[in-house]
């Protein structure tokens, strides 16, 4: 994609995607330091919101911790489920781009009720219903979006999530020190051109399957095909693409794998390929055996840039498919806007 050539550049959505590497390079990593500190005597987070908000974001930050091996227990759930736990032990984070989201506000008010004093809140406007019941609310740096599908505020929260672990990590933290090499190869993917058989197979598929890490990548991605796209799509989680979901898939379908497995290779290749005999495509930093679209290898940063990875083969099947990325018919910016 490009903001050069038609339809792209016509596009606000598109627009927005190409401005995720400029946040990525600029982003203050100590804006959040005090409220790290206060996270880290805690010892415990819940992050919570809904849809774009918490898939990735959330999702993404647990996933390193539990990588790093960090003293901090991170849990996430959507907003509506999370009334029903004791959150008295957690500082809770909360994300919501319109700083209106129902379910969110909720949950908080029901906590300052209950004199919870660890509530942040994450949001991309100012003076929000979100911010006054937070304890400390953050706004983005990345501005509104007027698409629908949210994209760069998704990069920009796993950002601030991310951040909270520098406390931990103190000098050795990739982010800082790979900052400016992530922004310009988030650059690159976005601007990357995609084979047009890669394009021509997603495009033609009934269903589009995201297989990966319960990182958020993948999740996230199934979520922007159905707004960018229209078509139908799941998600998948680690190998469950080979236990049984094959029993319906259907030849016409795609599976897009997300960072794959290499143990796990040959099995998608003989379940998937030679047994249901569809399409399989990967987004990898690393050769694979099937069709791969190419994720420089980046430290800190290589989900960021495999989402990103993702989000340009979306727009390449959404204009080949003629649709107007920017609109879809039935999908609203806020899900469930509270209104007080």
């Amino acid at each position: 994609m490009n903001l050069k050539d038609d339809p792209y550049k016509t596009f606000a959505l598109v627009q927005e995607m190409l401005e995720t590497p400029g946040i990525l390079g600029r982003f203050d990593f100590n804006r959040c330091r005090e409220a790290a500190a206060e996270i880290r005597q805690a010892g415990r987070l819940f992050l919570t919101g809904e849809g774009s908000s918490r898939i990735f974001p959330a999702k993404n930050l647990r996933c390193q911790v539990m990588k790093l091996g960090l003293p901090l227990a991170v849990a996430t759930d959507g907003a509506r489920q999370a009334h029903e736990y004791n959150l008295a032990p957690f500082a809770v984070f909360g994300a919501s781009n319109s700083g209106q989201t129902k379910e969110l506000i909720s949950l908080f008010a029901h906590l300052s009720q209950q004199g919870h004093p660890r509530r942040y809140g994450l949001t991309a406007n100012q003076n929000t219903r979100l911010a006054s019941v937070s304890t400390r609310c953050f706004t983005l740096s990345c501005g509104k979006e007027r698409a629908v599908a949210a994209t760069k505020s998704v990069v920009e929260q796993a950002l601030v999530y991310r951040s909270l672990t520098l406390a931990y990590e103190e000098d050795h933290s990739p982010l800082v020190a790979c900052q400016a090499a992530a922004a310009q190869q988030a650059k690159e993917v976005l601007e990357t051109a995609i084979d047009d058989r890669i394009v021509e197979a997603v495009a033609g598929a009934g269903t589009i399957y995201f297989a990966g890490r319960n990182n958020g990548v993948a999740e996230e991605l199934t979520l922007k095909t159905n707004e960018i796209t229209r078509k139908k799509s799941d998600y998948l989680e680690g190998t469950y693409a080979v236990h049984g979901v094959e029993e319906v898939m259907d030849r016409g379908d795609v599976v897009v794998l997300i960072d794959p497995f290499p143990e796990e290779a040959s099995k998608f290749k003989e379940v998937l390929v030679d047994g249901v005999g569809l399409q399989v495509i990967a987004i990898s930093s690393q050769p694979t055996i099937f069709p791969t679209i190419p994720v420089p290898p980046v430290e800190g940063y290589q989900t960021v840039l495999e989402l990103l990875a993702g989000w340009n083969l979306l727009v390449h099947v959404g204009v080949a498919l003629k649709i107007d990325l920017d609109h879809p018919q039935r999908a609203r910016k806020i899900g469930n806007e509270f209104i007080g």
